[in-house]
């Protein structure tokens, strides 16, 4: 598909964040860029978050708490549209599961809104702590950083090992406790490599009792190593029939570079340099990864329920399909989820029974138009050179008796 003139203004301006993003990526350990492109382009110093600690870490310390503060709204909640969607929903009376590293629940800008299951209520890697700010943070004391669907309430559950490393079984178990729980919504920041009887299942039943999966279409891409040297596959449960996979982009929409690659994506969403909060403390982190994305599209989702509560699960991911910025791979749009009627059936996406993933909307209407508007662009211009020409040539034309002009601009003698 051909990305539309809305799609392409709109990557234009987000080209000199992705150059700001790769140039202030050479330090960390953790394949995350250090600073933060704040809206007038100066960078703020943040810490990193992990998706995980790993085996031989060495001991067993947490993360830490960042002693940094954002001061402004990154290029992520801008490019999303939040605070203009925000005056239609905020997502009340949803809750969105969350299957990760655990979710702190007083953590800052959770409120009263967070609840765990079990070990889930303790977060030493504060990765799901950080995704939980994006689907339904406040902000704290700085708004401008709120989560998709701030009003939303958050059902934590743990899909990993207390260091991060994630776990089919667990990712199962939590899954059917989020369908029993009767969450709205739920999303797997966790991608595994093979797929599990237990998990298809689970899912399977999610969907039945009407809830939306959504899921990291890729694993955080790896700290050690080169993507380049991973083949592409499917990874689960992103893979499901049903599920809602989910990618993440650069501010210019294009994959990055150090991302795993697979085939199997809906949607892809703001995936590096975001900023959220972590499970001690005030204080701010950048992340990045398929999971970011997911939780973005999590909070999308929450806020369509809010607005549409009676749209299925397969309509939901319809609407943010359907609404999503045309592009090779769509871009999320949750203010356009929300706020958009969707026209006839035909011209939008079906939600993929079979193969479990949408299919792009058809834009050959809108590339027909789009072809009509270059026409007239081009023959308006070829007005305004007409016009320009009878203005400065004919009056010399005239005043040359209409013979050809010399070399010196003069008219050329008869006969010559």
């Amino acid at each position: 598909m051909k990305p539309s003139l809305r799609a392409t203004a709109r990557a234009l301006p987000a080209t000199a964040l992705t150059a700001a993003l790769l140039l202030s990526s050479a330090g960390p350990a953790l394949a995350l860029p250090p600073s933060l492109p704040s809206a007038d382009g100066k960078g703020q110093q943040l810490p990193g978050m992990p998706s995980s600690l790993g085996t031989d870490a060495g001991d067993d310390a947490c993360t830490p708490a960042s002693t940094s503060k954002a001061k402004k709204q990154d290029w992520s909640r801008q490019r999303l549209d939040l605070d203009r969607l925000h005056r239609h929903s905020t997502g009340a009376g949803v809750t969105v599961a969350l299957v990760d590293t655990g979710v702190v629940p007083e953590a800052t800008g959770l409120g009263d809104r967070v609840t765990a299951q079990g070990a889930a209520a303790v977060d030493c890697v504060g990765h799901g702590t950080f995704l939980a700010g994006l689907v339904a943070g406040s902000g704290g004391a700085t708004p401008g950083l709120a989560g998709v669907a701030p009003s939303a309430e958050v059902l934590a559950l743990r899909g990993t090992d207390e260091r991060g490393q994630a776990d089919a079984g667990l990712v199962a178990e939590a899954v059917r406790a989020a369908t029993g729980a009767g969450a709205d919504v739920i999303v797997v920041g966790v991608a595994l490599p093979r797929r599990d009887a237990e998990l298809t299942d689970a899912v399977a039943d999610a969907l039945g009792k009407g809830a939306v999966v959504v899921a990291a279409a890729t694993p955080d891409p790896p700290t050690r190593g080169a993507a380049d040297d991973v083949p592409s596959r499917t990874y689960w449960p992103a893979g499901e029939p049903g599920v809602l996979s989910v990618a993440d982009m650069l501010p210019d929409g294009s994959r990055p570079d150090n991302a795993l690659p697979t085939g199997d994506i809906d949607l892809v969403a703001p995936g590096a340099g975001v900023v959220s909060g972590g499970p001690r403390g005030a204080g701010h982190y950048l992340g990045g990864g398929a999971s970011v994305a997911a939780a973005y599209a999590a909070g999308a989702a929450a806020v369509v329920r809010a607005t549409h509560p009676d749209d299925s699960p397969a309509a939901v991911v319809r609407r943010l399909t359907a609404t999503a910025y045309p592009a090779d791979i769509p871009q999320l749009d949750p203010y356009a989820a929300v706020t958009t009627v969707l026209g006839d059936a035909r011209a939008t996406v079906t939600a993929g029974t079979g193969s479990g993933h949408v299919a792009l909307r058809d834009t050959a209407a809108a590339d027909r138009a789009t072809g009509r508007a270059a026409l007239f662009v081009l023959l308006g211009g070829a007005g305004v050179l007409s016009v320009l020409w009878a203005v400065f040539a004919l009056p010399r034309a005239r005043a040359r008796g209409w013979r050809p002009a010399g070399p010196d601009g003069t008219s050329t003698p008869d006969g010559a």
